[in-house]
């Protein structure tokens, strides 16, 4: 009996991309050619890019059936656009990886022969080191995983890209955690299926710009450290008791010392500074508190995490949704 052909969905966000996406198209088409023994969908989501990304995808669709796209009507980020590629994925295995070439197509025909074998769920790609990235930006990547991986539960391998192929199990693993704000790294750690992990050296952009600043980078990790442990609330609380501590024992020092030596308290600078201390630190709490705060408010308003307006198969549709 002749062996099913297996289909494969790739997932690929796109945000103002057009001078990339013809580059990873030609790259991938190479790939698709070799494999004879898979077939493939490329899923394209655009997400509200403002140059002539859209436009591109368009032109694909029509020249190659296997290039589908999905356009939200604003940009709802990168999580989002993930999200929606998995959700629309028909595929038996599902990839999900970047169009500027950072994640190297020709790695998928070893992902697929590793997944064909049965061991794992899942090959994820690994970058073993950062040659060409600045070197803050490094630094701060490593710190990010360290820190998350002493206050979580969930495991973050250093170095870990969102380029993977799944199986179909765990991808609708993954897509039964429906929650708004999303750290996809830590979502993949938490479904908890197994994971082989292919290392590979940096590869730079293809063409155009990163959209990932030091500023989105660091409120990325936020997301992460906040979606994925309780830790800094936990701090909060001990760090209000260790105040409570200091400040009896401090009243208690004053006290005997005027009871024995009759000696007025006096310092108004160091008081005054002892207070703004305090101030702040209960600030410092305050916002951490209001950071989950904010973050339940989102979920139990329960928007739509994207939105899409055109599509490849029907052409434009408003309010297409996920609720």
């Amino acid at each position: 009996m002749e062996a099913q052909v297996k289909l494969i969905s790739i997932v690929i966000p796109c945000l103002n991309e057009q001078e990339v996406i013809p580059i990873y198209y030609r790259e991938m088409s190479g790939i698709m050619n070799k494999m004879t023994e898979a077939d493939f969908e490329l899923l394209f989501i655009d997400d509200g890019s403002r140059d002539g990304t859209l436009e591109l995808l368009r032109e694909l669709s029509r020249q190659d059936k296997r290039c589908q796209y999905y356009s939200f009507t604003r940009n709802f980020g990168k999580e989002a656009a993930l999200y929606a590629g998995m959700k629309h994925a028909k595929g038996d295995y599902v990839v999900v990886m970047d169009a500027d070439l950072q994640d190297p197509p020709e790695m998928i025909p070893q992902m697929y022969e590793e997944l064909q074998r049965g061991e794992y769920d899942c090959v994820a790609a690994r970058r073993v080191d950062r040659r060409g990235e600045k070197q803050i930006r490094s630094v701060l990547s490593s710190l990010f995983y360290k820190v998350l991986n002493k206050i979580s539960k969930v495991p973050l391998v250093e170095g870990a890209r969102d380029f993977r192929m799944m199986n179909r199990a765990m991808s609708d693993a993954v897509l039964e955690l429906g929650e708004y704000n999303r750290f996809l790294k830590g979502i993949f750690g938490w479904v908890g299926f197994s994971t082989k992990w292919l290392e590979y050296h940096n590869v730079e952009r293809a063409a155009g710009e990163t959209k990932w600043s030091i500023g989105k980078l660091m409120k990325y990790s936020l997301a992460g450290i906040l979606g994925f442990s309780t830790l800094p609330l936990s701090l909060s609380s001990y760090g209000g008791i260790v105040f409570c501590g200091a400040a009896f024992l401090a009243i208690c020092f004053l006290v005997i010392r005027y009871l024995l030596w009759h000696d007025p308290v006096q310092g108004w600078t160091t008081l005054m500074c002892a207070i703004f201390f305090i101030g702040g630190v209960q600030l410092l709490c305050v916002g951490i508190l209001g950071q989950y705060l904010a973050r339940t408010y989102m979920e139990v308003k329960n928007r739509p995490i994207y939105i899409i307006k055109e599509n490849s198969e029907e052409g434009r549709i408003l309010g297409e949704c996920l609720e």
